[in-house]
């Protein structure tokens, strides 16, 4: 018997065929070294002119981009279903990990902005008050020219690794070097807590592994590309292991917290999760006293690492204020800037220019508050029907984990798909716990295997080349998916 509004377990799927699992380990190597060799022709290195004019726009160099990455995303999604084993999964992600950990940066030039907030943070200068250029750094012409002058948009425990592997680095190779190795650390520490986040929501483990870290986002980007993303995640998934595993009991609530404190100081998008993380914290029934309980321990473990990281680096919250600047970016990738785009069009067809973007950026940001706020409260009601069932039936409470890891990958997705901006490697976030969590995956693979060619290796984004087609689809399917989530939940209604 299931309570209304929890997922139901994740039905057992049997192992691909071993021939087509074979295929498509070897197919998605011989992907990751065609990237690899499109990164040292053309990817992101450090002398951005040269490497622009010389050969990033090179046909070969394109070609061998777009061929790698189809074999990457296809054998990908040949497996979504399940690897055959979980060694299997791992060991298969790590040999196409390898081709790209020689390559250079990939698809962005964000880990130079890394470099030069480190840079600028480690000779005194504060990051939340200047940019990179007007900090001095001497690799800024490296940097992308829209980054230049905006503050850090990181908060004050990346600033302090960034520092740290400006340091240990002692130039921008090496710098860049550190940076890998952090990102490396970051998707080893989410690897090792996949099979027990998988095991405790009723996933098969063999198939999170494979969705969570052998998708082109995540080599390309988290690792050859060392977006800080894959610090936030390296944090945030052994956060919510420790609550499903010691919930109710202050002191692994407190280390959780600690964790997840850490996640939002590197990216303060993982604040959305924290919500669904205090469910995960409830030992027993779920009601309000004990959600207070014990999510007062998890806050204070939050608060305090917070706390702890803006002491320690002498910035305090400044990096509240850098937040504001990561929008500067407008692409039609994200929704409500596709929207807005639109309006805009549509006004100088008539004579106006209605500046729509901001609002309509405003109004999603709104709308995301909204969606989390709903999130939540369906995750709340089911899990206390859920425990009311299971008392009745004397059984243990086994749902509440993939209850609450399925709404924070769900909070994840609404974050993304309305936050003002839009890269690739954002799609990493929610596909890291909805693969531990999620009973069906077309819906959330499909969209990551799409993204993954909408950079080249320089970081030029695909999308500035269909800002006018792009932000009218765009906008149509937004329209289209916001109708049928409309009937969807009307058909959902009781009576």
């Amino acid at each position: 018997m299931t309570a209304p509004g929890t997922p139901p377990a994740a039905p057992g799927t049997p192992p691909a065929p071993p021939g087509v699992a074979r295929l498509a380990r070897y197919a998605g190597l011989v992907g990751a070294v065609l990237l690899a060799v499109a990164g040292w022709l053309g990817g992101a290195l450090p002398d951005a002119a040269s490497a622009r004019g010389r050969r990033a726009d090179e046909p070969w160099t394109v070609a061998l981009w777009l061929v790698g990455t189809a074999l990457l995303v296809g054998a990908w999604w040949a497996l979504r279903r399940g690897a055959p084993s979980t060694r299997w999964a791992y060991l298969t992600a790590g040999l196409w990990a390898l081709p790209l950990l020689a390559a250079p940066p990939l698809g962005s030039r964000d880990v130079y902005s890394y470099a030069c907030q480190g840079w600028a943070y480690a000779h005194g200068v504060d990051p939340y008050a200047t940019g990179v250029a007007e900090a001095g750094c001497p690799w800024v012409d490296a940097v992308a020219p829209i980054w230049r002058d905006t503050p850090a948009p990181y908060g004050p425990f990346f600033v302090l690794l960034a520092a740290l592997a400006v340091t240990l680095g002692g130039g921008l190779v090496g710098a860049i070097v550190a940076f890998r190795l952090l990102a490396v650390v970051g998707v080893l520490l989410a690897a090792l807590c996949l099979p027990g986040l998988a095991r405790a929501a009723g996933v098969p483990t063999r198939r999170a592994a494979w969705l969570a870290l052998a998708g082109p986002l995540v080599g390309v980007h988290l690792i050859a590309g060392a977006h800080n993303d894959a610090v936030m995640l390296g944090l945030l998934l052994p956060g919510l292991l420790v609550l499903l595993r010691r919930p109710g009991r202050p002191g692994p609530l407190l280390l959780a917290g600690a964790l997840l404190g850490l996640a939002v100081t590197v990216k303060a998008t993982a604040v959305v999760v924290l919500p669904f993380a205090a469910l995960a914290a409830v030992r027993g029934r779920h009601t309000l006293r004990a959600l207070l309980r014990d999510a007062g321990w998890l806050a204070g473990g939050v608060l305090g690492a917070v706390a702890v990281t803006s002491l320690l680096s002498g910035l305090g919250l400044g990096w509240v204020g850098g937040l504001t600047r990561s929008g500067d970016s407008e692409q039609w990738t994200s929704p409500p800037t596709a929207v807005g785009f639109v309006v805009d069009y549509a006004g100088g067809l008539v004579g106006r220019e209605p500046g729509a973007v901001p609002v309509t950026r405003t109004a999603a940001l709104l709308l995301l508050a909204v969606a989390v706020a709903a999130l939540w409260w369906r995750a709340w009601s089911g899990l206390c029907r859920l425990a009311d069932v299971r008392q009745r039936l004397g059984r243990p409470d086994a749902a509440r984990p993939r209850v609450a890891l399925l709404g924070a990958g769900q909070a994840l997705v609404a974050t993304v798909v309305l936050a003002p901006v839009f890269h690739p490697w954002y799609a990493t976030w929610p596909l890291a716990l909805l693969a531990v969590a999620a009973t069906r995956t077309t819906w959330f693979v499909a969209p990551c295997a799409a993204v993954a060619f909408l950079t080249l290796p320089d970081g030029t984004n695909l999308a500035r080349f269909s800002k006018a087609p792009g932000a009218l689809a765009m906008t149509a399917l937004a329209a289209g998916l916001a109708v049928w989530a409309l009937r969807r939940a009307r058909a959902a209604r009781p009576g």
